[in-house]
């Protein structure tokens, strides 16, 4: 059934908002523009925080160039109240319809006004709901009905004779309403067409202007009549189109039905054209679509073009057939048959085949021929395939189809050569065409050998959401022991394969609290419980006391961190079969949708937007991917005793996954496939990743019925790394670390776009904001529950993922989300040191360069130092704009050393994968708990005690420095401290008398004196630095 979308704007209330009315007071009131819709609430005197709670309802009208989806919401001070003479603006908000969700969707949200101008001095936050509701339409109202007149009296009856006498000639001779006309002028049709739009312009005049317009912008919201069916042609009519040799078209190439046009304009308003009801549509009229998709997009010019021959066939009659026939197709070297036609009027196939093409001009035939299946005789003995009739193409006189031509229409074709005196019509059409035609995705394809689940996918993670469960205490627990010692409580929360417990609670008057928040990780739509089940602890075991259920629709959202109502659930005991009660629990619940829930790991995190739609800011821009293929690939199974590889293609980025048809047979792949994400971060990361898919041949050697589907190798691009409009087309190795060692697996080939959207400004703004949403920082999560959460939430992503069609298995899941790479790597570690090594040679350098200065290797150097000393000391302020120009130059510097790699990539250099032991690989992939031997487990802890020792040294040096510095002024060796703190009171005093610029100066040459001034021994410093105590003495 249709329905009308209208948008609902709840104001609910306005807080801290500034006083405007000259008594320290506002009386302000709320004014809501929408879609050409203006509504405002009413006025809440002489208050800085008003609470209104008012519900302003909108009709949701189609795409407009003069309408824009804009919410534009406007608060003032009315004027009526106090002794201002104007309503004074207290501040505006602008929304677009990106923010708003559907009901039950909905949350509290308090947004800051805004500014109109610079000048305005704008305080204030007020809180809104918004979201969308789908309502059926209201039936059409019943026509008037005519008042009755009173019967007349015997005496007037002469008069009204007189008056009802029939009208003149002139009258009668007066043309009829245009309207009327183009109702005349009309073809007729089968069905009783809807009433006449004409009319309602009449009933309007009769109404003042104010109602009529109301009236008419309230049916501009009602959808369209639906389009009078098509007339039914008899079977006659039917022979008698088969006679004549006439080419019908089909009527499923038109998409849409016209949409009826209105106007909104009252009495002199512009009128509605009249729109003749036939089928035929007119292409002025066509509505435009609100976006296109960005799934597959129209032009696919980041990858190469794949030339195929497209045959769709339709259906068939008038066919001999005693069964369900089938149709066979031949293309070069291809032979394709088609599943059984539905019987229905005619047979149906309604399947699309799409033939492989080395050039658009190869020529070759085309054959279509139509078979009756072989019906078993009264013997059981199956005859083979009756011929019934077949049809011929040149493939150099087919057409060719780019998009975005329209589709090309399928046409009747008289079936020759069958046996039957009666020949039948076959309905189909062929064109040449590319990947980016409108049938591809779904259509039979010659590389993927007819696998249904070889298509080509575009996948959505489910949304989830953080459940945040606080236990806060319970009543009228009644503990089954009746001794007067402390009773051991405890609260076990359990939502799907996720379970909490609370601490345990001591008490003695049957009263515990705990005041303890548990997180949960939920996922739309939400159809699980949570469930709630007090234990009592005793020695001999746990008790369970009473449960209680709530389920996840009645659980509030909110996006912010403003307290939720707390609730009292009643516990019912889990042995009676009567639900007694046992007791209540007091829980504050509710959905936080101001947090990101991470389903990745934080390195290559792809998306850091919130869960609520309503926090999440516009795009800055896209990133079109093509997928082009593979080369070099090795087989990984055997088939036939042949290895094969049949490798599809997943990438993922944000909530949007997709997978490439699966190319079976072919160590260099083919795919030529592209598609789109919206980009909201730039510092996020897109993971594309290669499979072998387990489930299109049946491989030699033992039968597995749960063989996975092989890793070939993962790539990842950081967005932010990416040129703004340029394309990179570059090919990327794809290895794979096994116990074995590293392994190249082959070479993907893909081309990559960043395109921007937003403003520059915009772009550049999104780095100084925090990367992680608001609520991470007001209320953080710990690391352990972080990590904790996100485990649920890979799982969640997985099940989801693994119940579509074709569905992603899990293996390949965990694989783009890093799920299974998170334990313990003595390479990781190395990698890990060396990084840091790295990370901290920049400062070595310029440890050696200040040590080469003041050896005097340079002397001309070093006399330009002593230049710039003087500077910096006799001019104070110039040492911050040196400094940063300094580290201006050393920037532009090493622009020209700048990576000249396309793409950055997996660095097996970096990742020592090409030095690692074998050993250590195999306890990197390991399970835990460990599957290996008990000799080789020995081995592993025997080497993580000697690595674990060197650890232990270095800390022990890092604690042994700290506690000697400690020691300075705590007197444990009194007469160092003496010494240092008697120093201390000399370079004071020293100080108060000199000024600094000459001590600055005087340290500066002291320091950078000649070599030929020096000592070779340590510096006195240094001396009494390593001299001081630490307590590395008193340990055991």
């Amino acid at each position: 059934m249709a329905t009308v979308r209208k948008l609902i704007v709840e104001v609910v209330d306005a807080r801290d908002l500034p006083p405007k009315d000259g008594h320290g007071t506002v009386s302000p009131y709320v004014v809501v523009d929408y879609y050409g819709q203006r509504k405002r609430t009413q006025t809440v005197i002489t208050d800085l925080n008003p609470k209104w709670n008012e519900l302003l309802e909108f009709n949701v009208g189609k795409a407009s160039d003069v309408f824009g989806d804009v919410l534009e919401l406007d608060v003032f001070h009315d004027k009526n109240y106090g002794p201002t003479t104007r309503n004074n603006f207290l501040g505006r908000l602008r929304l677009t319809s990106s923010q708003f969700v559907k009901k039950g969707e909905e949350a509290l949200i308090y947004f800051p006004l805004q500014k109109k101008s610079l000048f305005s001095f704008i305080q204030g936050d007020i809180g809104l709901k918004i979201y969308y509701v789908d309502e059926a339409p209201p039936p059409p109202p019943p026509p008037p009905e005519e008042p009755k007149a009173p019967e007349p009296a015997p005496q007037e009856e002469a008069k009204l004779a007189k008056t009802t006498a029939p009208p003149p000639a002139e009258e009668a001779a007066l043309p009829p309403p245009e309207s009327e006309k183009k109702e005349e002028a009309a073809p007729p049709v089968t069905e009783q067409p809807p009433p006449s739009e004409n009319e309602k312009p009449a009933e309007a005049a009769a109404q003042p202007p104010e109602t009529a317009a109301a009236e008419t912008a309230e049916s501009d919201q009602l959808p369209p009549p639906p389009p009078p069916p098509p007339p039914e042609i008899s079977p006659e009519k039917q022979q008698l189109g088969q006679d004549d040799h006439i080419e019908m078209m089909s009527a499923s190439s038109v998409s849409k039905s016209v949409p009826e046009i209105k106007f909104v304009g009252g009495i002199n308003g512009p009128q509605p054209m009249a729109r003749h009801p036939s089928g035929v549509p007119s292409y002025t009229q066509l509505e435009t679509t609100e976006s296109l998709s960005i799934d597959r997009p129209t032009s696919f010019d980041l990858v190469e073009k794949m030339h195929y021959l497209f045959v769709r066939v339709v259906k068939a009659r008038y066919l001999p057939a005693n069964g369900r026939p089938v149709v066979k197709i031949s293309a070069s070297n291809y032979h394709v048959t088609s599943t059984p036609a539905r019987k229905t009027n005619c047979f149906e196939w309604d399947k699309t085949f799409a033939f492989g093409r080395q050039s658009p001009d190869s020529a070759s035939i085309l054959e279509v021929s139509v078979w009756d299946p072989p019906i078993p005789d009264p013997t059981g003995v199956a005859s083979g395939h009756n011929f019934l009739g077949g049809v011929c193409f040149d493939v150099a006189e087919i057409p060719l189809r780019d998009p975005p031509d329209s589709p090309l229409a399928p046409q009747w074709y008289r079936l020759e050569g069958g046996g039957s005196r009666i020949n039948g019509d076959l309905m189909l059409a062929t064109w040449m065409g590319t990947q980016a035609d409108e049938s591809f995705p779904d259509s039979w394809k010659t590389d993927t050998a007819g696998n249904p689940n070889a298509r080509a996918k575009v996948y959505q993670s489910p949304k989830l959401w953080y459940l945040r469960a606080t236990v806060l205490e319970a009543q009228d627990v009644v503990p089954i022991t009746t001794s007067l010692e402390e009773a051991t409580f405890q609260v076990k929360a359990q939502l799907g394969f996720q379970s909490f417990k609370t601490d345990p609670s001591l008490t003695q008057n049957g009263t515990p609290s705990w005041n303890q928040d548990l997180i949960f990780v939920a996922a739309e739509p939400f159809t699980d419980h949570l469930v709630f089940v007090l234990e009592n602890r005793q020695p001999n075991g746990t008790v369970t006391l009473g449960f209680a259920k709530i389920p996840l629709t009645a659980i509030e959202r909110r996006v912010d961190d403003r307290k939720v109502a707390t609730k009292w659930i009643s516990l019912e005991d889990p042995k009676d079969e009567k639900r007694m009660y046992t007791g209540r629990l007091h829980v504050r619940l509710c959905f936080d949708g101001g947090y990101h829930v991470m389903d990745e790991a934080a390195h290559v995190c792809s998306d850091y937007r919130p869960t609520a739609r309503q926090l999440w800011k516009p795009p800055v821009g896209t990133v079109e991917l093509g997928i082009i293929g593979c080369k070099n690939l090795i087989p990984v199974k055997t088939v036939n005793g042949k290895g094969c590889t049949d490798a599809y293609c997943v990438a993922k980025y944000g909530s949007k996954w997709v997978r490439t048809r699966t190319v079976c047979d072919s160590l260099e792949p083919k795919w030529n496939e592209q598609y789109t994400f919206k980009v909201f971060d730039p510092c996020t990361v897109l993971s594309i990743g290669v499979f072998d898919s387990s489930g299109v041949f049946e491989t030699d050697g033992p039968r597995d019925a749960t063989r996975l589907d092989f890793r070939i190798g993962k790539v990842r691009v950081r967005i932010s790394t990416l040129t703004t409009g340029r394309v990179y087309k570059h090919t990327y190795p794809l290895l794979d670390l096994s116990p074995a060692g590293l392994k190249k697996m082959g070479e993907v080939e893909i081309a990559i776009r960043f395109a921007r959207v937003s403003p520059t400004l915009d772009l550049v703004h999104v780095y100084s904001q925090p990367l992680l949403p608001l609520m991470h920082h007001i209320k953080p999560l710990g690391v352990g529950q972080q990590d904790m959460l996100r485990r649920a939430a890979v799982n969640m992503v997985t099940a989801h993922l693994s119940r579509s069609e074709p569905p992603l298995g899990r293996e390949t899941v965990l694989y783009m989300l890093d799920a299974d790479s998170q334990g313990f790597s003595l390479r990781k570690v190395r990698a890990n040191y060396f990084r840091i090594i790295n990370v901290v040679a920049g400062v070595m350098d310029i440890v050696v360069w200040i040590n080469d200065t003041r050896s005097w290797k340079n002397p001309m150097a070093t006399i330009l130092v002593h230049a710039l000393l003087v500077l910096l000391v006799w001019c104070p302020d110039l040492i911050i704009p040196t400094l940063l120009f300094y580290v201006f130059a050393i920037g532009a510097w090493n622009y020209r050393f700048r990576s000249r790699v396309p793409l950055q990539h997996v660095d097996p250099k970096l990742s020592l994968a090409d030095t690692v032991d074998r050993d250590e690989l195999d306890e990197e992939i390991d399970m835990v708990p460990s599957s290996r031997s008990y000799e080789v487990v020995r081995a592993r802890y025997d080497k993580l005690r000697r690595l674990g020792a060197r650890v232990q040294t270095v800390l022990g040096d890092f604690a042994t420095q700290g506690e000697r510095v400690q020691a300075l002024v705590t007197w444990r060796d009194p007469r160092a401290t003496g010494i240092f703190v008697g120093l201390c009171f000399v370079v004071a005093m020293v100080l108060y008398l000199v000024p600094s610029k000459m001590v600055a100066m005087a340290f500066g040459f002291y320091y950078l004196r000649h070599p030929i001034f020096r000592d070779r021994t340590p510096s006195p410093a240094l001396n009494f630095m390593r001299r001081l105590p630490s307590l590395s003495d008193q340990l055991l």
